[in-house]
């Protein structure tokens, strides 16, 4: 990268974007808008100061016109929106031009937090987990909306197995005793009808979309990796294809802590002086992965016999003979009770009741 004296902010809309250069051994700052165009931001770029730096908040609009720009050899970063501290005055005069102008002062200073920008084939593999992620909660509100259809109609499945216990829900059971359901009005028989369809069309969505995920994640690139990840407790192709995807390379975090503070499950803290004071984890990282994990902690309990088969069948380490019995010299060590912890300014970590 060559030294530069120009730096320049833009800030990026839908359908526009608002560039401001600022050259920080004159002074000079000129401003620009263009249309949602990477050539023309580009030759602007290029015309502001030799081997000028751009950089705009990462947000809804991805990392399309960080890849256009620099397919045009201008270096382009795209910086964390959540560590932009912006000044409490500037909260009152809010416009496009001072948005990019804040960025290009802050870029000039090196106070940008860089945010790493995927390939083209890892942004692709993130897209088909997100989308599996939303058939899913489409199939979760089509399932809602079904249920509490015939709820307002006072019908509820109730059968029972011959030892008394009750069936469960979207089974073949459940399905016969809805498709056996008929109404006075024909009315009602039609939205019957819709809401049978639209679970039944999300679920086919769903589980086309799991058959893509597992075809993406036996490629060359993450197939190791989500071999790995799926020896976890809980973790199922899924979800270590949801792992690998999002991080792209594990590599690019410097330990345990900036992965936990990315997916934002690290603690949140109000300490000052002698208080010290921690609460609910932040929560400001990567939804999509977090929800991925912390459905994945509780999906299968220590000793869950789903837990042992699905191991055996992945070859994991210890269940390599998937045929041999299990002995106790390869059960997990005993569960012990939930317990919080805390840890001291001393740094010797306690159980806490």
């Amino acid at each position: 990268m060559l030294d530069t004296t120009t730096f320049v902010g833009l800030d990026v809309h839908a359908r526009s974007i608002k560039a401001v250069s600022l050259d920080v051994m004159t002074g000079e700052v000129r401003a620009a808008t263009f249309g949602y165009d990477a050539g023309a931001v580009a030759e602007w770029i290029r015309s502001v100061g030799p081997g000028a730096r751009c950089v705009y908040e990462s947000g809804v609009t991805g990392f399309d016109l960080q890849k256009r720009l620099s397919g045009l050899g201008v270096d382009c970063v795209v910086g964390a929106v959540s560590k932009m501290i912006k000044p409490s005055a500037d909260r009152r005069r809010k416009n496009d031009r001072n948005d990019a102008e804040f960025l290009a002062r802050m870029l000039s200073v090196g106070n940008v937090v860089e945010v790493w920008v995927p390939d083209d084939e890892c942004e692709a593999a993130r897209d088909l987990t997100r989308a599996l992620e939303d058939a899913r909660d489409d199939l979760s509100r089509s399932k809602q909306r079904l249920s509490k259809f015939l709820l307002r109609h006072g019908l509820v499945f109730d059968e029972r197995t011959p030892t008394g216990r009750r069936k469960g829900n979207w089974t073949r059971a459940h399905w016969s005793w809805i498709e056996s359901i008929r109404f006075a009005e024909g009315a009602d028989n039609d939205a019957l009808a819709y809401y049978v369809d639209a679970v039944r069309r999300a679920a086919e969505e769903k589980a086309r979309l799991e058959g893509l995920v597992e075809a993406e994640a036996r490629k060359p690139r993450w197939r190791k990796r989500v071999d790995s990840l799926r020896c976890l407790k809980g973790v199922d192709t899924a979800s270590a294809a949801d792992l690998v995807f999002e991080a792209g390379e594990f590599s690019r975090f410097r330990n345990a802590r900036s992965f936990a503070a990315w997916v934002g499950l690290t603690p949140s803290e109000h300490s000052s002086g002698e208080s010290d004071r921690r609460g609910a984890i932040t929560k400001a990282g990567n939804k999509h992965l977090r929800k991925t994990l912390v459905l994945a902690s509780i999906y299968f309990s220590p000793f869950s016999p789903t837990y042992f088969r699905q191991s055996r069948q992945r070859g994991c380490a210890g269940f390599a003979n998937a045929d041999a019995p299990l002995s106790a010299s390869r059960l997990p060590p005993p569960s012990r009770p939930h317990r919080r912890w805390i840890r001291p300014s001393g740094g010797t970590t306690v159980p806490l009741s």
